[in-house]
Formats: structure tokens, C-alpha cells, sequence
């Protein structure tokens, strides 16, 4: 099967998030203009670049979030695991400008180093972002869509020190959450490692 435009008859849903998947949820802190948190979950996110350690999250609409990140220059990104999904459910609910998120489902808020934004600090691990770039996204005609992008540089990280082992972090441990297509989700709950042909 293959499809351009137009999807076939035979795929109900629009499979294109469940083939893109895992996908890391990128669970945003921000500060709004009058200084009130604002948290919300964003699976189109991931990590961009190494030295220095850049993210970058997309989003669908011009949501408080990208407009928080954009306009006070800062965010947070903090994992999002399985014993926290619940609240990172409620945080992505339609909450009007000036609701704060993280009152509303129950988490206490880290304290950040480097930044104002606040992060989640029951997470495993967070980290403080400087936003470097925003850009609205155009379609290969050129045409502006309502996607929006943020990339940020990662000025400040937080770890939880129970989640060390062996001068790594344990992923597996921290057991985070991925978005998959739907409503689907998933949990690291194992790691094998693959070695490269050349090391």
C-alpha cells in the first residue's frame, strides 16, 4: 500500500503518528507575562544537537507554551515517567492563559539555578533551556501553517541522584514515557546496548 494526499478507505485513523513513534513528550515549563507557571506535554519534541545540548519542541496551534517560551526567552523541559502520567495527563488539558498547570495536577515545582522557568520536581530529571530560536513552520509551497517551533540551549541540568547508577543515568529505572499514535503510549522499562561497527 502507499497513499499520497489522500489516505485509503482502509486506515480509519491517519497512522502517521503511530509510525513516527516512540516519540519522547517533551513536558514544557514556562512562565507567562504576569509570571504564572504554565506546563504542558508536546510529543512532537526531541533533542537536536550534542555541545552544546540543544531541544527543540513543535507546536500545533500557537499555544501558551511556545508563546511563554518565545516571549520570557526560557523553558523547562522535565521527563515525563510512568508514575507521573496521570498529572502529565492533566497538564495538557485546554486550560485558559493564566491556569496553572502544575496547581491543577498536583505537582510541586523545582527549583531552577539559571533560569525562571519552573520545571516538575518530582521528574527524575529536568532540564533549563535559554530559547535560541522560533520560527512558524512553512509548507514546501512556502506557505506559512499553524505549527510553531522552539529550539533551546540546555543551560542548567537536574538530576535526581537516585536514578545513578555507575555514573549513568538509569533510563530504564526512571521508566519514562513515550507518545505513540492515538491514544497510545509507551514505557522504557529495559535497555540493551548495541555497539558500533568502528568502536
Amino acid at each position: 500500500m502507499h497513499y499520497g494526499d489522500t489516505r485509503p478507505d482502509i486506515l480509519k485513523y491517519d497512522p502517521f503518528k503511530a509510525i513516527i513513534a516512540p516519540r519522547p513528550i517533551g513536558w514544557i515549563g514556562t512562565r507567562n507575562a504576569d509570571g504564572i507557571p504554565n506546563l504542558g506535554p508536546y510529543s512532537f519534541f526531541n533533542a537536536i544537537g550534542n555541545a552544546p545540548h540543544m531541544i527543540c519542541f513543535t507546536s500545533e496551534g500557537l499555544k501558551h507554551s511556545v508563546v511563554n517560551a518565545r516571549d520570557q526567552g526560557e523553558f523547562t523541559f522535565s521527563l515525563a515517567t510512568e508514575d507521573l502520567a496521570q498529572a502529565m495527563n492533566v497538564s495538557s488539558g485546554a486550560w485558559p492563559d493564566g491556569a496553572d498547570e502544575f496547581a491543577q495536577a498536583g505537582l510541586p515545582i523545582g527549583e531552577s539555578v539559571a533560569t525562571k522557568a519552573p520545571f516538575v520536581a518530582d521528574s527524575p530529571a529536568a532540564l533549563e533551556c535559554v530559547t535560541v530560536s522560533f520560527q512558524q513552520i512553512v509548507d514546501r509551497d512556502g506557505a506559512p501553517v499553524d505549527r510553531y517551533m522552539v529550539i533551546g540551549q540546555v543551560v542548567q541540568t537536574h538530576i535526581n541522584e537516585a536514578y545513578i547508577r555507575d555514573g549513568r543515568f538509569d533510563t530504564a529505572a526512571a521508566r519514562p514515557i513515550a507518545r505513540m499514535g492515538y491514544r497510545d503510549y509507551a514505557t522504557v522499562t529495559e535497555a540493551w546496548e548495541l555497539d558500533r561497527p568502528d568502536s
